[in-house]
């Protein structure tokens, strides 16, 4: 696509939601040009952008059987127009043409085309599907048109390729890419069929965000498919039919070398080059250009940007064909893992060679830490041994269930398991292949209870077998069920049988879980029950996040210990990593960022949790713990927006996944955010539910997830003071009742803004003073309280103090690179510095819309702008929207303009206001 191609973000919202801003220079643009694939809302997008124009709206629709057939656009516009004269003479004209000399003709058509169109009234023309206008009326309209400019015109195709000769609306067509959904807009678009939020992501997936072939394959949604995550599943026929015509916009060679690709688990270009030659290039652009794949990745991957068209593409195949191609792959691949994948995927259903070299290959894959490809070649190597080799062919059965339970795969582990029953019913076996499945169900737990009871069925009678079953019934009833007493009593039955049967492994898990809950609970046992499993002798097969050390980094996390928690972190990441296990290795990560963040060091806390939700995304992880931490990590070190789409992304998935652990957590990060950038109403509809749900789930110990200081300060901005005071009061005691000192200083702090919002202000200050005073070993908690100091003492109008509370937290903020927090402090030095009690600058930019509009008006691009502050270019027009929204700017030109007088003022006219009149705000 070309650089002048613009992404044009929301024309094809839902009816009956709100509609943002059009793009910069979109509304203005006489000319403009909407592309996309079929099915994606070109014409939805030309009629919104059409009304927004505010002029009657004359449309054109040419269907294939016009493309051939010379002045058949002239034709139906000059039908469209008939009471006018000129339209009539036009009509009469197309007549004649096809008797006349080409040349003539068309001289004629032009001078009457261009005469209509300087006589029809004010309105905008609209060209559906111009990607069927025939040549002969193109080059006519493009004579007539560059003649009219003041005649808006708003064409839509399925490619953006302007011949050399420019494009037949205009030589400054405003080009568009109408972008698919995003997975909230889809949401809005199946609202009617109340999908759950799985639905609604595998049904984004599969459609990559293509409306009509979202609607498709919701109307023939099945249930089970949605359950087990097979998006390898045929497409129901009407979904078939929008691939179809899809498809059908690229040439045969284009489809024959994406068959090749759908056929790849990791297709790159070097791949498809070895497979068709130098042609390869051209065929991928005009499928990129087509909307069937995206090829702008660094590592030259190829992405298809459906899951759908990849299915559709491989369906139809024969068997023998199907062998075929794989042949072919397994001759190109140069990884040697793939080669064997293709090999095993080309070989006769039971080949005892194939099996052993896609177990072996398995093996390789694991190591390499590629789990949905180790989860593939197991459960080949099982299907590749003969039948009548039982034994063997249940244990590669069973190592393929493991394998895609730890990847999340629960399509995959349903088919292993249903392997490994149909040959080994025994008592162990079945237990080892349910526990298996229940790894493999991971955020689907919510419908795993049957195969709790079928494990538990099946370990009657066997205290060896039954702890494992207990220990993910205790998980469950914890993350799903929400009821950590519940869940602890679960966990200590089946360390008192592990216990029984000298399982030191299983023992150590069960205290382990044991422990966690009790904290929760505010049990005084908690710390002698962590200190038996510590005791217990090492199993180097227990995942690293689920040993007795990574729970004991927790508490000291807790504890307001950070060094020492990083002490015992740091060893379980290398083993994690050593063993190339995916989900401990997040844990791990993700303890670590909180652990550096609580210490203030943010670069290396915002490098963890990037690495956390890079390693999350890349894998079949619930995303809802990685967002958590991102969330709060981003929203500290680096960038709000970018902290609340993790937020609400964590609450998304963990509503889907009926996580209400997580679910509190990412609410309570959403709040915790929206209350430092200054969105007190938001900010107590999160926390608030935070409450319920905690509550919900008896969690007692206010130092785990530390919500009740933010509650109470939104409490006070809203001036709910009696209820903040409770709050404070009954957080406080159970504090100290359970010896949970770390929880007080930010009880303390929300106390002296309490004091502050009751005229108490020497109280308050004092308060805040003895606060700061003990959190030195916190650097961010301590500017934070800093802070609230500052505003606290300007209440009192005194000003100098306010400014040296102030200066200190700024200088804090910027030392450990806590960039949200630095603008904040920044705006409040800045306006005790430089305004006048009473003074207040306008209310326009945030520190985050300053920066994207300081970039935007240098003439950086919304993509470069986007690198630049790490945040994807959805946001970067979002950014911008409000930007011009809010300075009632139409154009970068102006923003420049605007920036420029604003920077010559000494208050910095552009800057967001300071919450001067909300000094409860820290």
């Amino acid at each position: 696509m070309p650089d002048s191609a613009t992404q044009l973000s929301v024309f094809q919202e839902p009816v009956g939601t709100v509609l943002p801003a059009l793009p910069d220079g979109v509304p203005g643009a006489r000319r403009v040009v909407l592309f996309g694939p079929p099915g994606i809302g070109r014409t939805t997008a030309a009629g919104i952008l059409a009304r927004r124009l505010g002029l009657p709206v004359l449309r054109l629709a040419p269907g294939p059987q016009d493309a051939p057939v010379p002045w058949t656009g002239l034709l139906e516009l000059a039908l469209a127009l008939q009471p006018l004269p000129a339209a009539r003479e036009l009509a009469a004209a197309v007549d004649e043409a096809a008797d006349s000399e080409p040349a003539g003709a068309s001289l004629r058509l032009r001078r009457l085309t261009t005469a209509l169109l300087r006589e029809i009234p004010p309105l905008t023309l609209v060209v559906d599907n111009a990607q069927w206008l025939d040549p002969a009326s193109a080059a006519v309209l493009r004579w007539a048109l560059r003649l009219t400019p003041d005649l808006p015109v708003i064409a839509t195709e399925r490619t953006w390729r302007p011949g050399t000769e420019g494009y037949w609306s205009g030589e400054d067509v405003h080009a568009v890419r109408v972008p698919p959904l995003t997975a909230h807009q889809l949401s809005a678009l199946l609202s009617a069929r109340r999908p759950t939020h799985g639905q609604v992501a595998r049904i984004h997936r599969r459609s990559g965000g293509n409306p009509a072939l979202a609607l498709a394959l919701a109307d023939a949604a099945d249930p089970v498919a949605d359950r087990d995550g097979d998006d390898e599943a045929a497409l129901p026929p009407a979904a078939r039919r929008v691939v179809g015509e899809w498809l059908d916009s690229v040439s045969e060679e284009a489809r024959d070398l994406l068959t090749l690709a759908a056929l790849d688990d990791r297709p790159d270009r070097k791949l498809l080059a070895r497979l068709v030659g130098p042609a390869a290039g051209h065929l991928l652009a005009e499928a990129e250009a087509a909307g069937l794949v995206d090829l702008e990745h660094a590592d030259g991957s190829v992405h298809f940007t459906a899951s759908a068209i990849g299915v559709e593409l491989t369906v139809a195949l024969t068997d023998t064909a199907r062998r075929l191609l794989h042949a072919r792959l397994a001759e190109a691949s140069h990884d040697h893992l793939r080669r064997d994948r293709h090999t095993a995927l080309a070989a006769d259903a039971d080949d005892p060679r194939t099996a052993d070299d896609a177990a072996r290959a398995a093996v390789s894959a694991r190591l390499r830490g590629e789990h949905a490809l180790a989860a593939e070649l197991s459960l080949l190597a099982a299907q590749r041994t003969p039948k009548e080799d039982t034994g063997l062919l249940t244990e590669r059965a069973l190592t393929a269930a493991r394998d895609a339970a730890h990847y999340g795969d629960l399509h995959r582990g349903r088919t292993a398991a249903r392997l490994v029953l149909a040959h080994d019913t025994s008592p162990a076996r079945r237990v080892d292949t349910l526990l298996a499945l229940i790894d493999a169900s991971g955020q689907h737990l919510n419908t795993a209870d049957h195969l709790f009871a079928d494990a538990l069925n099946a370990a009657a009678g066997r205290p060896d077998l039954a702890p494992q079953v207990l220990i993910r019934q205790s998980i469950w009833a914890n993350v799903n069920d929400g009821d950590p007493h519940k869940a602890c009593a679960l966990a200590e039955q089946a360390a008192i049988l592990a216990e029984s049967t000298a399982d030191s492994a299983a023992g150590a898990m069960a205290l382990t879980l044991q422990a966690r809950f009790q904290r929760i609970l505010g049990h005084p046992a908690a710390g002698t029950t962590l200190a038996r499993a510590l005791s217990l002798p090492h199993d180097p097969h227990t995942p690293a996040n689920g040993t007795p050390q990574h729970l004991a980094a927790r508490h000291a996390l807790f504890d307001d210990r950070p060094d020492r928690a990083r002490t015992l972190l740091l060893p379980l990441l290398v083993e994690a990593e050593r063993t190339n296990d995916a989900e401990a290795t997040v844990d791990i990560l993700r303890s670590l960022a909180e652990t550096e963040l609580r210490a203030g060091r943010c670069a290396r806390a915002l490098e963890h949790a990037r690495r956390a939700q890079a390693l999350t995304d890349r894998t079949a992880l619930s995303p809802a713990p990685a967002c958590y931490t991102s969330a709060l990590v981003e929203g500290t070190a680096h960038n709000t927006d970018a902290a609340l789409a993790h937020a609400q992304r964590g609450i998304d998935t963990a509503r889907h996944e009926d996580n209400k652990v997580f679910l509190s957590r990412n609410l309570y990060a959403l709040g915790h955010i929206l209350l430092a950038a200054g969105r007190p109403q938001e900010a107590l509809e999160a926390l608030e539910e935070v409450r319920t749900l905690e509550e919900q789930q008896q969690v007692r110990d206010p130092s785990v997830l530390r919500w009740h200081p933010d509650l109470a300060e939104a409490l006070i901005a809203h001036g709910r003071l009696d209820e903040a005071d409770v709050l404070l009061t009954d957080t406080r005691r159970t504090a100290t009742d359970l010896g949970r000192t770390s929880a007080l200083p930010a009880l303390d702090r929300s106390q002296a803004l309490l004091d502050a919002a009751r005229g108490n202000h020497d109280t308050a200050a004092r308060r805040l003073t003895e606060t700061a005073d003990r959190l030195h070993h916190l650097p961010l908690e301590h500017a934070r309280t800093l802070l609230a100091l500052s505003h606290t003492e300007r209440r009192a109008r005194r000003r100098a103090s306010a400014r040296t509370a102030a200066q200190s937290a700024t200088d804090l903020f910027t030392t450990h690179h806590a960039h949200p927090w630095t603008d904040t402090a920044q705006r409040t030095l800045h306006h005790l510095t430089h305004n006048p009690p009473g003074h207040h600058t306008g209310p326009l930019l945030t520190p985050a819309e300053q920066r994207c509009a300081q970039l935007a008006a240098t003439g950086a691009s919304n993509r470069d702008i986007a690198a630049t502050l790490t945040v994807s270019t959805k946001t970067v027009e979002a950014t911008l929207t409000r930007v011009y929204r809010k300075l009632g700017l139409h154009s970068r030109a102006q923003l420049a303009h605007t920036l420029a007088t604003a920077q010559e003022t000494p208050a910095g006219m552009l800057h967001h206001q300071d919450r001067s009149n909300n000094d409860a705000w820290p």
